[in-house]
């Protein structure tokens, strides 16, 4: 079985309260801790990798973008899925290929462009022909982004994974969606939904995944985290190095 039949197949039948838990590295050093822990997959967040290369979230460069998750894929052995953003303005076939060079079995792809949600329908159009030219080798996440963009009311959000599910999108995200929510958007939305989830604070994955989630990733949560305990140690050695003058 292929590793993209792996990754899709984790997603099948998973039983509320035991969602698919999807820790996203930021670098080789990240992948291979979380794969040395057991976690079955991995999600790159596009923030965090951004973070890492010394760019504002959004700013990356495609090819560098790539090029980090093709480290990240050569380091470990299980399956990585990847943040590309919006696409970065490539078509479809393209993407795809760009993609499958990196070695990644998925993709998570916004539906707003600097800060703008897409029209929905044009949206739907261009996911279709990146599933078509995927042919079944990406698993397609179809971030919605209506509740990043102020839009509260849960049924566009509804709305636009209907039809982002029509086209072909193999799960969708309604990123920053409210907890107390999830289980309308589970009632109204076919297929596996990805919930975030922030370390240490809210709910926990096994409460998100009892709320409808089928999946949890933690966007840039992770490497935040990370940075703030290097942060603590760099301060610990540099009050001690200032003891030692």
């Amino acid at each position: 079985m292929s590793k993209a039949a792996v990754f899709r197949a984790l997603h099948r039948h998973r039983p509320p309260g035991d969602p698919l838990v999807l820790p996203g590295p930021w670098d080789a050093a990240s992948a291979r801790v979380f794969a040395e822990a057991g976690f079955p997959a991995l999600a790159t967040p596009s923030a965090g990798v951004a973070a890492c290369l010394g760019y504002e979230d959004g700013q990356v460069p495609a090819d560098e973008m790539f090029a980090a998750v093709t480290r990240i894929v050569r380091a470990v052995d299980v399956p990585v899925s990847a943040d590309v953003e919006g696409g970065y303005g490539l078509a479809p076939k393209e993407l795809v290929e760009r993609l499958l060079e990196t070695g990644a079995v998925g993709c998570n792809l916004e539906d707003s462009v600097d800060g703008v949600l897409r029209d929905p329908h044009e949206h739907a159009d261009w996911l279709a022909e990146v599933r078509s030219a995927a042919a079944g080798r990406l698993f397609v996440n179809a971030r919605v982004d209506t509740f990043a963009r102020g839009v509260t009311d849960p049924e566009r959000a509804i709305e636009r994974a209907a039809l982002y599910v029509a086209a072909g999108a193999d799960c969708v995200y309604p990123i920053e969606a409210p907890p107390e929510v999830l289980p309308l958007l589970r009632a109204g939305i076919q297929g596996p939904i990805n919930v975030v989830a922030v370390p240490g604070h809210g709910p926990s994955p096994a409460e998100l995944g009892a709320r409808g989630a089928t999946r949890i990733t933690f966007g840039p949560g992770l490497q935040r985290q990370a940075t703030r305990a290097l942060r603590e140690i760099a301060a610990g050695l540099a009050q001690g190095a200032s003891g030692l003058t």
